[in-house]
């Protein structure tokens, strides 16, 4: 049973259109055949993100979104003592890393695969999100959510896209927490200096970069208490 904290995080992380559910959409081929393959069809058109549980490497998303990427309102802060705080995943040297460990830091997270088309057209933004603003206070964090398969591909990926944030592989907790409710990739969480989840991306086009510079810098600007 989840304690009324966590219940309070999860619930703000619940997208409030209803669509983009996994889940959902996998039920209901069986009740609904003729809805089915107009949804099908639908995401034929459509390419700005994966799915967790199939490989996509070409332009052809499956399943995707059928909008711009869209967000959720704000969580409560994530901080030591909080529930979210102690969540947290394995670097690729090993080491362990927590949320709470970036207080004081505006604080990307990227859940990605390595054969995610969409997400690999993400990358090169972050990469340079990163050079730029890290001295600013700025923290890009890569979660790998491509299966056991994927792990052992993230160091030639990190190489090929010259990524020097930190890479690392999420907690069974963390992807309860952040992808329950959408399994959709990539997803992009942005994080103001004090922990409290500014906005949620899931997908990309060609609108995001512009989204995540309007979140980030003003969020720079901001010091923490």
């Amino acid at each position: 049973m989840l304690d009324s904290t966590y219940q309070t995080i999860l619930g703000h992380l619940i997208l409030k259109s209803g669509k983009g559910d996994l889940r959902m959409a996998k039920s209901n081929i069986g009740v609904r055949p003729a809805a089915a393959l107009a949804a099908l069809a639908l995401c034929a058109i459509f390419s700005c993100a994966c799915s967790q549980n199939k490989q996509n490497t070409s332009s052809e998303g499956t399943p995707v979104l059928s909008r711009a990427p869209q967000t959720t309102y704000p969580m409560p802060p994530l901080q030591a003592d909080a529930a979210g705080g102690g969540l947290g995943w394995t670097l690729l040297d090993g080491q362990r890393s927590r949320l709470s460990d970036y207080q004081g830091k505006v604080l990307v997270i990227d859940f990605y695969a390595t054969w995610c088309a969409p997400c690999r057209e993400s990358i090169p933004h972050l990469v340079g999100l990163d050079r730029r603003l890290a001295t600013q206070g700025l923290q890009v964090v890569g979660l790998n959510v491509g299966g056991p398969d994927d792990r052992v591909k993230v160091a030639a990926f990190a190489g090929e896209f010259n990524i020097e944030y930190p890479l690392g592989f999420p907690d069974k907790a963390v992807t309860d927490l952040f992808l329950s409710d959408n399994e959709t990739i990539p997803q992009t969480f942005v994080f103001d200096r004090k922990g409290q989840l500014l906005k949620r991306f899931i997908g990309y086009d060609n609108s995001m970069p512009k989204q995540l510079g309007e979140v980030i810098q003003p969020a720079l600007t901001e010091k923490a208490d």
